[in-house]
């Protein structure tokens, strides 16, 4: 099959214009024929219809997209027939989270937290649902030109209701680790507190502009992901509400069990970010934050003591060894000084 160009026919629906091109897939306005509504179709490229893994996320999106009703969630529509594979979906006049965010820098608060609180209401419904989307991140995130944020691209998501896709046959296919929880990049299926991981990391990016781990590469980054403790907010933006830095902070915890448990707890901080520093809540969370800190310089500072003690160990072997031009009282106190080391 050939690549589709404006002013193409696809069943039922005439290209118009092209919205965006990516390495994967082709997204166009259209309109359709049959009832002149305007619709926006996700073609993939010619020599990717034939990828099984990549048809498996297609079918998985349209599946999930055409089940789920919510206003924060794109609509993905039933074309009255299909002749190859691409997605029918809800036109929204509006741009990327990420282009948003690349716009303003940081984005203002009011605006960042009530994008995300949009988001977290959708994520309400579709945990509800039964589906668990596994890919939150800007690049999947459509803001319109009445504010509102819509999410897409189920490609990668958890669906109860349908066959089990293996873990390991997407993790070829997925994009940036940025936004990945931890567990993720472990290997493991995720849950709730996935999404939630990375919808309070996308609230840290725009307040701050920067991400809470900083690494050169990706490799880097896995192993700060699952070694380190993640950068608060503060650390970037002094000023920020301790509150609001509270909510983030516990969203964004490396281990799930440490997170908000579901996303209806994530979103009723997020309306009322001061019960994030209840004195109970705040005194736990502190205490398992520093005993966490705790281990971790404990065990450095055991490692480094090994290590000195090593390097030591090497350093008189070389100092007192016996050489050909050895004197005789050299080789005693080198013989003594082994003797003690032993």
């Amino acid at each position: 099959m050939r690549e589709l160009l404006v002013g193409d026919r696809l069943d039922q629906y005439e290209l118009e214009e092209l919205l965006a091109k990516s390495g994967m897939a082709s997204i166009f306005k259209a309109k359709d024929l049959d009832t002149g509504a305007t619709v926006a179709l996700k073609i993939p490229h010619p020599h990717l219809e034939s990828d099984v893994v990549f048809f498996e996320r297609f079918k998985r999106e349209e599946k999930i997209g055409q089940r789920v009703e919510h206003p924060g969630i794109i609509k993905v529509l039933q074309p009255r027939e299909k002749s190859r594979m691409y997605l029918a979906l809800e036109f929204v006049d509006g741009r990327s989270l990420r282009a948003v965010m690349n716009e303003e820098k940081p984005t203002p608060t009011i605006r960042a937290v009530d994008i995300v609180q949009q988001l977290a209401e959708a994520l309400v419904y579709l945990h509800g649902q039964g589906v668990i989307h596994r890919d939150i991140k800007p690049e999947n995130v459509l803001v319109g030109g009445d504010g509102r944020a819509k999410i897409l691209d189920f490609g990668i998501a958890l669906d109860e209701s349908a066959r089990r896709l293996t873990w390991f046959k997407l993790s070829t296919a997925m994009g940036t680790p940025d936004y990945m929880a931890p567990e993720q990049i472990g290997g493991r299926r995720g849950d709730a507190r996935t999404d939630v991981y990375s919808l309070g990391t996308i609230l840290f990016e725009m307040l701050t502009r920067h991400l809470p781990y900083s690494a050169p590469n990706p490799h880097s980054l896995i192993r700060a992901k699952t070694n380190e403790e993640p950068r608060p907010p503060s650390y970037f933006v002094p000023a920020i509400d301790p509150a609001l830095e509270a909510v983030i902070v516990k969203a964004i915890q490396r281990a799930p069990r440490d997170r908000y448990q579901t996303m209806s707890e994530f979103l009723a901080d997020l309306r009322e970010p001061a019960r994030a520093l209840d004195p109970e809540r705040a005194a736990a969370a502190q205490t398992n934050w520093g005993a966490r800190v705790s281990h971790q310089l404990r065990t450095g500072v055991i490692i480094g003591a090994v290590l000195a003690t090593l390097g030591l160990l090497v350093w008189l072997s070389h100092r007192y060894a016996a050489s050909p031009d050895s004197a005789p009282g050299q080789s005693h106190r080198q013989n003594s000084a082994r003797s003690q080391i032993r």
